[in-house]
């Protein structure tokens, strides 16, 4: 079994590499998206609700897999793009992310008193300067613990972009089981590997979580 690592960990290497990439970089332009949705849900043109929870139902009501293979494929034959497998993969996470990180934000907000948003327009704020200088720090708190646990999911679910051929861990460890003709301890380390990394973010998150609690 350990043979089998030693053998074959470039493909192991650069699957959690991979892996640990998309999952960042999808977490980031997720959250970036996500604010933006949250805001147009939260917002009082009923336009951008709508926009916005059409979104939102519509991503968290289908499977990635099937998100992945309309970005992948839909490129190229309804946009005329031709898109790689990695960036169809990243885009397709990043998307998917956006649609629970909008309600992490989202929920995050709305658990902070209304009285702040009231106390701050009292002060001569703009709606919006007092969710960028009250609301928002505040809410902080309790969106930060709930997109580390985000990231913590976007590790395992990249597993799925493997069957349109991006090189994260599984793809690899199909590699290994298909180069070494040995289908249960390519696995076995796969397994291994994706616990150690959501192990160490879940530890990392509930490090994080405890300080601002003390805060």
């Amino acid at each position: 079994m350990l043979e089998i690592l030693i053998k074959f960990r470039y493909y192991y290497i650069i699957g959690i590499r991979n892996t640990l990439i998309i999952s960042f970089i999808a977490l980031i332009l997720g959250t970036a998206l996500g604010v933006l949705l949250s805001m147009m849900s939260i917002s009082k043109k009923k336009i951008l609700n709508l926009i916005a929870k059409i979104y939102i139902e519509f991503v968290r009501g289908t499977p990635l897999m099937v998100q992945i293979l309309l970005v992948y494929f839909g490129a190229s034959d309804l946009f005329k793009v031709d898109v790689n497998a990695f960036v169809a993969g990243l885009i397709a996470v990043a998307l998917n992310s956006a649609a629970y990180v909008s309600e992490i934000i989202r929920s995050g907000i709305q658990s902070i008193d209304k009285g702040q948003m009231e106390a701050g327009r009292s002060l001569g704020l703009t709606e919006r300067q007092t969710m960028r200088t009250i609301i928002m720090p505040q809410a902080v708190r309790n969106i930060l613990p709930a997109l580390g646990n985000e990231f913590v999911t976007l590790i395992k679910e990249t597993s799925i972009a493997s069957t349109i051929g991006v090189a994260e861990l599984m793809f690899g460890t199909r590699k290994v089981q298909a180069a070494s003709y040995e289908g249960v301890d390519p696995l076995i380390w796969a397994t291994l590997f994706y616990f150690i990394m959501t192990f160490t973010m879940s530890n990392l998150v509930s490090m994080i979580e405890r300080r601002l609690s003390h805060k």
